[in-house]
């Protein structure tokens, strides 16, 4: 089987790559077996070192890594850059404090002697990862696992081989040994018949609600940790206090970032009726001025979908969303090939895609709430729950909406964005389990209980 890299923004077929057969797979989940021992023996310091290099690479090459991006998966050059040297940042965090993470805690247990609470490696991790943010989801889950001592295999999205061997070699020329990391390129059914192989330790997929219902059915099946990160339609709030300005301003970024296909995206954007009016009209503003273009033009700030079926699919959502009778504020629509024209839809109806569903794409939701109560009730009616962003200057409203959210989190007065120093997840059929921090590297830990006498 062989895996086209296409350009999105032309259909331009720019590179191909062969399969890993049967043989390959096999060969790569024995030497992870292998590799345990072996990042095991270099320790913390061994494996900070390779993964500081990993991070001098993923900077000193940013720029030809984002060309790579943005020609396989269509975004924003500037954005594929922003990317890279992230990458750079999570390799950085967890070489500088992946054993402070992991020391062994202290338990009191009297007459058990020495206890302690100690974190070992729990062995290869499986990773299927999605093609909209192609390196940082994979660094992500790479970067604390490996300083944890856990090899990982990764099954890259089928359209973005050429990012998923880039990332091998990263992680080969920063010194990992072999086994350490390997990109196997291979279809999604493979993938899943490898959650039950037994040198597989564990899972973590970020993508569709569908495919983490069938790895987490999988992993179950095998009594193995798995860490899903699935869809998500976040709710941007916006109560009287706010600055409107500013909200806006962000919003629109946080609605169009990589071209409106983030997980993380705000995509319902709740507002105050006091406000309501002033706040659209800033929005509408902003977002008219946004460029569409070529992804590999610096001033680009939206590029293609990923492909055609992604717009195709957007469309039909959108025009159903409308068909129910949604009104488009600003007009929103397929063009030739993968690209889409953004837009903005309000009162929307309760049975139309636009509120039950995720819209992956630039098409912002407008709903107006007469106060907090209904801005909440709202914001958790939806079976995702992943992100959030809250915009008050209200303390007691503040407090509220953290509390009540159904939400991984709640971002208040900025953007959602994951952050190397903060867990990132989502509730509901968002998924499970976390990512990025202390609570990221934990998740794929044999948390050992250790009960010395002298």
């Amino acid at each position: 089987m062989a895996f086209e890299s296409r350009n999105p923004a032309n259909g331009e077929v720019f590179a191909t790559y062969e399969g890993s057969d049967k043989d390959q797979i096999d060969s790569a989940l024995e030497q992870a077996v292998t590799a345990v021992g072996t990042l095991t023996r270099l320790g913390f310091k061994g494996r900070a070192e390779r993964m500081r290099r990993a991070g001098d690479i993923m900077e000193n090459e940013a720029g030809e890594l984002a060309k790579l991006m943005s020609r396989e998966m269509g975004k924003p050059v500037a954005q594929a850059r922003a990317e890279a040297e992230k990458c750079a940042w999570v390799c950085r965090y967890y070489a500088d404090n992946a054993e402070d993470f992991l020391k062994d805690e202290p338990i009191e247990a009297g007459d058990k002697g020495r206890c302690a609470l100690r974190y070992l490696p729990l062995g290869p991790v499986l990773a299927i990862m999605p093609w909209n943010f192609p390196f940082w989801q994979v660094f992500r889950f790479a970067a604390p696992n490996l300083m944890a001592g856990n090899p990982g295999l990764l099954k890259h999205a089928s359209n973005v081989p050429g990012c998923a061997k880039a990332i091998e070699d990263v992680f080969k020329r920063a010194g990992f040994e072999p086994g350490s990391f390997t990109s196997l390129l291979i279809d999604g059914k493979t993938a899943s018949g490898l959650v039950g192989d037994a040198r597989i330790r564990g899972v973590t997929l970020t993508g569709s609600e569908g495919a983490g219902r069938k790895v987490g059915e999988a992993a179950g099946q095998a009594i193995k940790p798995c860490v899903l990160e699935l869809g998500g339609s976040d709710a941007f709030v916006v109560m009287p206090s706010a600055d409107l300005e500013t909200a806006a301003k962000v919003g629109v970024k946080a609605r169009i970032q990589n071209n409106g296909q983030s997980c993380i995206a705000a995509k319902r954007f709740i507002v105050h009726e006091d406000v309501y009016e002033a706040f659209k009209d800033r929005f509408v503003q902003e977002l008219k001025a946004q460029t569409v273009g070529d992804p590999l033009d610096e001033d680009a700030d939206i590029g293609p979908l990923v492909g055609p079926d992604a717009a195709e699919e957007l469309d039909a959502q959108v025009r159903d969303t409308i068909k129910a009778g949604a009104r488009a504020v600003v007009e929103p629509g397929r063009r030739e090939g993968a690209w889409f024209t953004p837009g903005v839809l309000e009162d929307i109806p309760e049975d139309s895609p636009g509120y039950k569903d995720e819209l992956f794409g630039p098409v912002a939701l407008f709903f107006k709430i007469g106060d907090l109560e209904q801005a909440i009730h709202l914001a958790n009616d939806h079976r995702y729950g992943l992100g959030s962003s809250f915009w008050s200057k209200d303390e007691g409203e503040i407090e509220e909406a953290c509390n009540r959210i159904e939400a991984g989190s709640t971002y208040v007065n900025q953007m959602v964005a994951s952050d190397p120093r903060l867990p990132f997840g989502g509730v509901k059929a968002s998924g499970h389990g976390r990512e990025l921090a202390r609570a990221g590297i934990l998740e794929f830990t044999n948390r050992k209980t250790i009960a010395v006498k002298e």
